[in-house]
């Protein structure tokens, strides 16, 4: 991952080391002794000119080149031999030995000596030029010969912005579209989408942007199913309080002795509200903070259930089959009460005399906890749409609500499992619980 905390720190780094490494190179080269003597009009170049005429003229033209450049350039020269004799006159006033014997620091001189030695082609002697440059000179030739270095310091600057333009936009369009999809949020109406293309950046804000794609999917899951409900909840409700309102104004109509015939439809039809608002609330507590997870005792709920199928339904013949060694860990009420609905949808469709099997089985790393009936199953397409809310299987005239199988799915998924449904290869309908068997403190409770 390229993590953005690295590419700020190097961008800042490289912006002052380049900044400063340029600084000190511009101030060393525009000092040095090697800059001067090459780059400067009036030595490049010269000691060659001034050896050759020497050697081909004579010292009174060489002396006459020396005055020539003083007067042009205002810098003097001395050149002397190999063993440090003058060969001509030079230019250096006749004091000006005895004031630089006055002031040996040479911060303190007017002026800057500069020496180079030269070995002529012809000849095979060696010359050394002894230059004395006034400090005004060089202030003037330095201001003048600035361009380069300017150009290349303009030009680091150049980069230094676009580096930085890169770095301001690379971090402040993300967040913009971060702040956009935060907006939209809370509007709901974000797309699911909108971050994808950011979600791709390996670094700090592709992590948080497919986080909040994540946060944001759920969010927008949970709403629309809320409003889904709202809808199924109202849609649910209508049937049972229009019967009752029916059998109410019939009631009223009816004598003393017609009256008592609709007591038990009134009764019975406020039973159902009742047991449809219950489901509801249980459906709904589901999402609430369940608690600390802790040990299920598997055994003592899966025969909890057994007893309880055998008061309802004393014909049906219910077997457990238990694996040794297991200890999931969760919320018991809220298993047991997606298992009872399991068992009570297969209780609903078992033919009479034929066995429902009850297992509960190590699969992997997760507790496999299975109700199978020998009814007549579901059609394949239907299978995808089990669980959802208020939804039943077209044809059925059994009693329920659609809201057992919803139940069971929801209080899987706070297990940090999930609901498998399918029809039995060998016939009927089987529903598996696929749980993690995991400690309380690695349980995804929400997931």
């Amino acid at each position: 991952m390229r993590s953005l905390f690295w590419r700020i720190f190097a961008s800042f780094w490289l912006a002052i080391a380049l900044v400063a490494g340029l600084s000190l190179l511009l101030g060393r080269m525009l000092n040095q002794d090697a800059w001067l003597l090459s780059q400067h009009p009036a030595l490049q170049n010269f000691a060659e000119k001034w050896v050759q005429r020497y050697e081909t003229q004579g010292p009174q033209a060489a002396q006459a080149l020396l005055e020539q450049r003083k007067r042009k350039f205002r810098i003097d020269v001395q050149v002397l031999d190999d063993s440090g004799q003058p060969l001509v006159d030079g230019t250096f006033p006749p004091r000006a030995a005895a004031f630089e014997a006055r002031h040996r620091n040479e911060k303190r001189l007017p002026w800057r000596r500069l020496s180079a030695d030269y070995t002529s082609a012809q000849s095979g002697e060696t010359y050394l030029l002894i230059y004395r440059i006034p400090l005004p000179e060089i202030a003037a030739w330095q201001r003048s010969s600035l361009l380069w270095p300017l150009s290349a310091l303009g030009i680091a600057i150049l980069v230094l912005t676009l580096l930085s333009l890169w770095l301001t936009l690379s971090i402040t369009r993300p967040l913009n579209r971060l702040r956009g999809a935060v907006h939209d949020l809370g509007q709901t109406a974000y797309q699911q989408n909108s971050l994808a293309k950011l979600a791709e950046r390996r670094d700090e804000l592709g992590v948080l942007a497919a986080d909040f794609n994540r946060m944001g999917e759920r969010v927008q899951g949970l709403i629309s199913s809320q409003r889904q409900l709202l809808r199924d909840v109202s849609h649910e409700l209508r049937s049972p309080l229009a019967r009752l309102r029916i059998a109410l104004a019939l009631t009223e109509r009816a004598d003393a002795a017609e009256r008592e015939k609709y007591w038990p439809r009134l009764s019975q039809e406020c039973d159902r509200l009742e047991a449809l608002i219950s489901e509801i609330l249980a459906l709904a507590r589901l999402d609430a903070e369940p608690g600390a997870a802790q040990p299920i005792d598997l055994d003592t709920l899966l025969r909890t259930l057994q007893d309880d199928a055998h008061l309802d339904a004393p014909q049906q013949v219910i077997k457990i089959q238990l694996d040794s060694g297991l200890q999931p860990f969760g919320w018991p009420d809220m298993l047991q009460r997606a298992m009872d609905n399991l068992l009570r949808n297969a209780l609903r469709f078992n033919p009479a005399g034929q066995t429902i099997e009850l297992t509960a089985r190590k699969d992997a790393e997760q507790l496999c906890l299975s109700v199978r009936d020998h009814g007549p199953g579901a059609a394949p397409e239907q299978l995808a749409r089990f669980g959802e809310p208020f939804y039943r299987a077209p044809g059925q005239t059994s009693s329920g609500h659609g809201l057992g199988l919803a139940i069971a799915r929801r209080a899987a998924q706070r297990h940090g499992g999930e609901l498998e449904l399918s029809n039995h290869a060998q016939g009927g309908f089987i529903a598996t619980l696929r749980l993690p068997l995991t400690q309380p403190n690695q349980l995804a409770a929400k997931p």
